[in-house]
C-alpha cells in the first residue's frame, strides 16, 4: 500500500526508471536514467520551446510501505498565462496511486485558473505528445473523474521494418538536426516531401509526408513512403512509428487525414492507441 506522503526528487534512479518502463508503450524506446534525468531537469528533444516556458517544475514520488516508488508525477506552472501543467505521471496504472498523484499535483497547482495534462512531449518518450488512453485507462478515468475535459487528438501507429515489398522513388535528401528530409522535385519545384527521425534504440519516426495537389493520384505518396521506410531500415531502424493528427472532421479539406490513414493501413501500419490531451478550468 502506498503512503500518502509524496517527496520531491531531483535525481533519476534505476527504481524510478523501472516505474516509468512499467507503462512503456509499444514502439517507444525504454526509459533510461539519462532520459528520466532530462525530464526531471525540464528538457525534451521534442517540444523543447514549450518546456522552456515552464517555471516551478516539480517531480515528486509516492512510495509504498517498503519505501519503493509506487508512482511519480511532474508538474509546473506557465507564467505567460498562469496555467498549471501536469507533464507526466506513472504509477503502473494502479487506480489508487494515480488518484493520489493527480490530487497532489492539483493541490500543488492551486491558484492556476486552468490546468493542462499530457499536452506535449517529454524526454521519457519518442515524440509521444499525449496520453495513450487504452494503455493508460486508469489515468484517463481519473482525469475525467476530476473534471478534466479530454480531447482525442492523435492516432499512434507502428510497423516492423524492413518493408522490402513497397515501391520506392528517386529523391533528394537534406539533414535538419536529428531529422532527414526526403524531397521529390519536378521542374525545380518540390512536389512531395517526407521527414524522418534518426532511429533511437532501433525505432524510427515518420514525422511527416505530403504530396502537392499537382502530383496526387499517381502513387507518388506510396513510393515516397516506401523510400522513407527503406532509408530508416538502412539507418538501423527495426520498426517505425508515426502520429496522425486526425482530430479534424473527414470533410475538412485542409486537415482531413482520410487518405493518409488509408495509405498507412495499406502498407502495414497498425494502430497502437489513441492519444488524448486534457484541460481543467476551475
Amino acid at each position: 500500500m502506498a503512503t500518502s506522503l509524496l517527496t520531491p526528487v531531483t535525481t533519476a534512479t534505476p527504481e524510478l526508471v523501472d516505474l516509468v518502463n512499467a507503462d512503456r508503450l509499444p514502439g517507444q524506446p525504454a526509459c533510461t536514467v539519462g532520459r528520466l534525468q532530462a525530464a526531471i531537469d525540464g528538457t525534451s528533444p521534442v517540444d523543447s520551446a514549450w518546456w522552456a516556458e515552464l517555471t516551478d517544475l516539480r517531480t515528486e514520488v509516492l512510495r509504498d510501505a517498503d519505501g519503493a516508488p509506487a508512482g511519480a508525477v511532474a508538474y509546473a506552472r506557465r507564467s505567460r498565462d498562469g496555467a498549471g501543467v501536469i507533464l507526466w505521471l506513472h504509477a503502473r496504472e494502479d487506480p489508487s496511486a494515480v488518484r493520489r498523484l493527480l490530487d497532489h499535483a492539483l493541490a500543488g497547482l492551486a491558484g492556476c485558473p486552468t490546468v493542462e495534462a499530457f499536452s506535449f512531449a517529454t524526454a521519457l518518450g519518442l515524440g509521444l505528445e499525449a496520453l495513450p488512453v487504452r494503455h493508460r485507462s486508469a489515468t484517463h478515468a481519473a482525469l475525467l473523474d476530476r473534471g478534466f475535459t479530454g480531447s482525442d487528438l492523435w492516432r499512434y501507429m507502428r510497423r516492423d521494418l524492413p518493408a522490402p515489398s513497397l515501391p520506392t522513388c528517386s529523391y533528394r535528401t537534406s539533414c535538419d538536426e536529428d531529422r532527414r528530409v526526403l524531397q521529390v522535385q519536378r521542374d525545380g519545384q518540390v512536389v512531395a516531401e517526407a521527414t524522418i527521425g534518426e532511429p533511437v534504440d532501433g525505432i524510427g519516426v515518420l514525422w511527416w509526408i505530403g504530396v502537392q495537389p499537382v502530383a496526387r493520384g499517381e502513387g507518388l505518396g506510396l513510393r515516397l513512403l516506401g523510400s522513407a521506410l527503406d532509408l530508416l531500415a538502412g539507418l538501423g531502424a527495426r520498426e517505425v512509428i508515426l502520429y496522425v493528427d486526425d482530430d479534424a472532421p473527414d470533410d475538412d479539406p485542409e486537415r482531413s487525414r482520410v487518405a493518409a490513414n488509408a495509405l498507412y493501413k495499406r502498407v502495414g501500419f497498425v494502430e497502437v492507441d489513441r492519444l488524448w490531451s486534457y484541460q481543467l478550468t476551475r
